[in-house]
């Protein structure tokens, strides 16, 4: 099992930074691939970036691309989320998730962070 935990959300003006990370316990970290989703008030949760169980392949959602950047560290079993750019319709809850195949659907994922919240003001 892989247990997830989500920090560095916060409030930010647009056109601000953010780095979020996601701490990975067990050592299974690195048999994982992992992705961060979203999900905004009244909205679906979406996804946002996946990276492979090596880090050698990315993807991200049109609407950040460009914008954000997926990393991992396997020896420090722990992903992020580096968030340039920020505009208001960023502002949702973001989780971190842990899954067996590398994909945008949400329901492949296995494990998942309690979240946590980013605001970007205008």
């Amino acid at each position: 099992q892989v247990q997830l935990v989500e920090s560095g959300g916060g409030l930010v003006q647009a056109g601000g930074s953010l780095r979020l990370s996601c701490a990975a316990s067990g050592r299974t970290f690195s048999q994982y691939s992992m992705g961060w989703f979203r999900q905004a008030p009244g909205k679906e949760r979406e996804f946002v970036a996946r990276i492979s169980i090596v880090g050698g392949r990315t993807s991200y959602a049109d609407s950040v691309k460009g914008r954000f950047i997926i990393s991992r560290d396997n020896a420090q079993t722990t992903l992020h989320l580096q968030m340039n750019s920020l505009k208001p319709e960023d502002t949702a809850v973001y989780y971190c998730a842990a899954g067996r195949s590398s994909t945008t659907d949400t329901t492949a994922y296995d494990y998942w962070g309690q979240g946590t919240q980013v605001t970007v003001s205008s």
